[in-house]
């Protein structure tokens, strides 16, 4: 089963010993692992696919020195950095965190309130207050209807 990959690697064992890098065990999970080190794991996906940091910089538009800041920790790189990275190094995004071959469950996450959900007047004190407001424009005579929505366009083009 795959699991989240700590990113805390000392790179001299795998440059000096031949050690391999991935895959490895985790000690924790992505989000409570205050060691991680993005560039590690973006050198590691660049050397697996035998890119240089100047194939990169072709297939990203980011400068070479720049790449190198990100791989040794100087530089925490953006989402659009990343996303612009994951592209060029062929993967798709969720493995820049995650070694393993399939994405991760998802977590139960509440469902988000639909277009609905979220108009004004909806729910609520401000259903009552457009209630209100309906029925009170009923009653008022046709010129002081078009007086009170001249001047509500007027204050809604400030």
């Amino acid at each position: 089963m795959p699991e989240f990959v700590t990113f805390a690697i000392d790179l001299r064992l795998h440059r000096f010993y031949g050690i391999p890098i991935f895959p490895l065990a985790a000690t924790g999970t992505l989000w409570n692992n205050a060691d991680m080190i993005i560039g590690d794991r973006l050198r590691a996906l660049r050397e697996e696919k035998k890119f240089s940091q100047g194939d990169i910089e072709k297939r990203t538009g980011l400068l070479r020195c720049y790449i190198s800041r990100v791989e040794n920790g100087h530089t925490v790189p953006a989402i659009e950095t990343l996303e612009k990275m994951a592209r060029a190094l062929e993967v798709p995004l969720y493995q820049l965190f995650y070694d393993g071959e399939e994405p991760p469950e998802l977590p139960n996450l509440p469902k988000r309130k639909s277009a609905d959900d979220i108009v004004w007047g909806s729910t609520g004190k401000e259903a009552r207050l457009l209630s209100k407001f309906r029925r009170l424009m009923g009653r008022i005579e046709e010129p002081d209807r078009r007086l009170l929505l001249y001047m509500a366009q007027k204050m809604a083009n400030r």
